[in-house]
């Protein structure tokens, strides 16, 4: 067995288009909402506070790691957040590898490893997906920004 990794991919946090947007109307509307206060008194000020807080928030999510995924070894390790714990998906138990869309909705919240009616999801931003079945038809549902080089890296494995 070789150490050589076939795939890695790192999903930040603070990176997702619709929620960086959310965030700074906020922080327009702190700003617009202390330009049209009459008397910049103490609670003009906090709109200010509440406004930069918000931008610097945002700016340190960019860098703030949700989890990381590699494939190597003939499996799939979700390395996440600080204190969770690693996830080994060995890919000798893997029957189904395929391509899909992680959901129908717009907003989809980040998750590490949440258990859900026999699937286990992991997800911070975009909408591809890989769909692992393993033998028990256990679904793990792995989103993805480059789901075509993890499929690819996931198939290239399973076939060592």
């Amino acid at each position: 067995m070789s150490d050589k990794t076939a795939f890695v991919e790192k999903q930040y946090l603070g990176r997702e288009f619709i929620p960086i947007t959310i965030r700074l109307v906020l922080a327009m509307f702190c700003f617009a909402a202390y330009f049209f206060t009459d008397e910049r008194e103490r609670n003009g000020d906090l709109l200010v506070v509440v406004g930069f807080a918000i931008i610097i928030i945002s700016i340190i999510m960019g860098f703030l790691l949700h989890f990381r995924t590699k494939v190597e070894n003939k499996s799939i390790l979700l390395n996440g957040l600080w204190t969770t714990r690693l996830v080994k998906i060995d890919l000798n138990g893997i029957v189904k590898v395929e391509k899909g869309s992680y959901s129908r909705y717009l907003f989809n919240n980040p998750v590490y490893n949440l258990h859900t009616k026999g699937t286990i999801r992991f997800y911070t931003a975009g909408n591809d997906a890989i769909h692992l079945t393993d033998r028990d038809g256990l679904l793990y549902i792995i989103g993805s920004q480059h789901a075509n080089e993890f499929l690819r890296a996931i198939k290239e494995e399973m076939k060592k």
